[in-house]
This record gives C-alpha cells, sequence and structure tokens, in this order.
C-alpha cells in the first residue's frame, strides 16, 4: 500500500517505531559503535510516496567501496547514536534534520567487519536539495517505501562459509546484502508492527572485511 509522503504517514511511522519492542543495546565487546539513518523523504515520482535514501558508496573509500548503504558511520566519542546518524547524514548528503526529526531507532546489528550499528529513524520535510559529498558517495537513490514491502523484495539463501541465512533485498536488477539489506529489512517489518530480530542474518563473505 502506498504511504503518502505526508503528516499522517510521519504520525504513523513514529507510531509504529515506538511501539517496536526494541532489543536492549549491547556491550560493546570490542565492536566500534556505529549509526547509520533510515531518512524517509517524499519519493520525488508521479505516486507522492514515500521513499528512504540509499547511496552506492565512493569508489576511494578503503572500506566497502562501491557498496549499497545507508547513510552513516562510526559515532565520534560521547555521540549518541541520533547525533552520529544525522551527522553522517549532514557530511554525505548535505542533509540537515534535527533530534525532532526523529522517529525511532531499531535493533542494533552487529557487523563481520567489526561495527555495532544502530539504525536511526529520520524524517526529511524537505530533501527537494541533497548534495552528495564525492568523497563519500558516487550516487544516492531514493527507495520507494511500496517497493520495500513488496513480498518479494527480500529473499534468503545460504553460503558454505556460514550457517546463518545471507538476507538479500532485490533492487534495480541487483541484490543490495547486509548490514544494509538486514536493517531495511527490520524496518519494513516494523511498518507491518512485527518484532522481527534480525542480527543473525548473515553478510556476503566480500562484506567480512
Amino acid at each position: 500500500m502506498m504511504q503518502p509522503f505526508n503528516d499522517a504517514t510521519r504520525r504513523n511511522i513514529a507510531e509504529r517505531c515506538a511501539a517496536f519492542a526494541r532489543l536492549e543495546p549491547r556491550e560493546l565487546t570490542g565492536l566500534k559503535q556505529a549509526a547509520v539513518a533510515i531518512a524517509l523523504v517524499d519519493a520525488r515520482d508521479r505516486s507522492g510516496g514515500t521513499a528512504l535514501l540509499l547511496t552506492l558508496r565512493a569508489s576511494g573509500l578503503r572500506a566497502h567501496s562501491n557498496q549499497w548503504a545507508l547513510p552513516g558511520g562510526r559515532c565520534d566519542t560521547g555521540e549518541t547514536p541520533a547525533t552520529a546518524a544525522l551527522r553522517e547524514l549532514h557530511e554525505e548528503l548535505g542533509l540537515e534534520l534535527g533530534e525532532a526529526d526523529v522517529l525511532g531507532q531499531l535493533d542494533e546489528y552487529p557487523t563481520r567487519s567489526g561495527y555495532l550499528i544502530t539504525p536511526v529513524v529520520a524524517w526529511a520535510a524537505d530533501s527537494a536539495s541533497l548534495s552528495p559529498n564525492p568523497a563519500e558517495v558516487r550516487s544516492v537513490h531514493r527507495i520507494a517505501l511500496t517497493d520495500v514491502e513488496q513480498p518479494d523484495a527480500f529473499d534468503f539463501v545460504t553460503i558454505p562459509q556460514s550457517h546463518r541465512r545471507v538476507i538479500r533485498f532485490r533492487h534495480a536488477g541487483q541484490y543490495i546484502h547486509a548490514p544494509t539489506a538486514a536493517l531495511i529489512y527490520q524496518f519494513r517489518e516494523v511498518l507491518a508492527g512485527r518484532d522481527t530480530r534480525v542480527a543473525e542474518l548473515e553478510q556476503p563473505v566480500f562484506a567480512w572485511k
């Protein structure tokens, strides 16, 4: 079902995030704290619907170059996940939001590369003039929530290197993998009113470093 980009949808998503039974934050145990933004924007197409922002990371980055990602990065000393996610959103895409724009947080996701990621859901009332930072972002995409909510948007496969299922999100003829796919999947489940856990969903081997 199409979710129009308006105040009613903002309130509905905020209520779904508030009702989500988020797991208690973990102790870091050697993992570095990071945060990403699930930034909700106008799809800017003829639908008038709501979309989330997804980036393709720049080719010159030392880690995870040319991979799909939600805007985000490592938390600086003293930063909360929400503050870090909003800062990274501004640094990567030139989108400046405040604490009042945060709708909620999802479960933390531990990555194979040593990070504990907190997804922060935020509402961007005005995203008409994004300014991607070319040093970090190769391209930015608006992924309609209607696409995320399709029954066949996600699938699960196995790999010889792990007993855990690998999650994939199909977009524009490509597969987007965890952690990004896992975080978007949990957000899709939150929108449907389900408390679905994703921390045990696996990443492909190329994302382990």
